[in-house]
């Protein structure tokens, strides 16, 4: 694992999705969990960083696509962990509905990922308390329906999935992935909003200098500001 900042870190080597392990005072929290077959690969770097996997005690749902609940199943088979999400991407995450698509254009074909129970519903303005000192639920639909994004007022620090992308500099997610890319523009804003000191991604390296500047310019850009 790779320290972000102390208590943050990100597993590396994944081949696609960033999954975020933040150490809290119960345990460990994990925030998305890659493409299916990475689940012996997280494990052992949290191993390698002195815990256990039982010692992850909630998986995070920033938004229910393959790259990002792929190995969802397993982790939580493997740890006994809670699984949080939102109320529009929980049948996904378990399995009962496909993978949400935009409504005409090129898309991907139709995809069911293998079920797993979520724990918990959040919705926008809820605080998971337990997490890096209390996450703040934001809800930040477009790339998918019940997009979120997790945000810790305190440190500044924001994990806000596939908002925005940051590979090759900062741009908006895929539009051939995004169910509404309106919607995912005044979600940019949103986050733009928030004035943070590191921003987590879910593709691309966290932005940990001039981020707030580097964020609202990149809104701009793209009309979301």
């Amino acid at each position: 694992m790779k320290q972000i900042i102390p208590d943050l870190y990100y597993i590396t080597g994944l081949p696609v999705g960033r999954v975020y392990c933040i150490k809290d005072a119960d345990g460990l929290t994990l925030i998305d969990s890659s493409i299916s077959g990475m689940t012996g690969r997280i494990q052992s770097q949290i191993e390698s960083a002195g815990f256990s996997i039982t010692d992850v005690k909630r998986l995070l749902v920033t938004h229910a696509h393959p790259d990002h609940i792929g190995s969802l199943f397993e982790l939580q088979r493997r740890s006994g962990a809670q699984v949080i999400t939102s109320e529009q991407d929980r049948a996904v995450v378990e399995g009962k509905s496909p993978v949400a698509r935009r409504a005409a254009g090129f898309r991907p074909p139709q995809t069911y990922i293998k079920g797993t129970s979520v724990t918990r519903v959040v919705h926008e303005g809820d605080v998971i308390s337990e997490a890096f000192g209390g996450l703040h639920v934001l809800f930040t639909p477009g790339h998918s329906p019940g997009h979120l994004t997790f945000w810790q007022p305190q440190k500044r620090v924001g994990f806000c999935g596939d908002v925005i992308f940051h590979m090759f500099g900062l741009r908006p997610p895929f539009g051939f992935l995004t169910v509404d890319a309106a919607q995912n523009k005044r979600s940019i804003a949103k986050v733009a909003a928030l004035d943070a000191r590191i921003m987590c991604f879910g593709h691309g390296d966290p932005l940990t200098e001039n981020t707030s500047s580097k964020i609202s310019a990149f809104a701009h850009s793209v009309g979301a500001a």
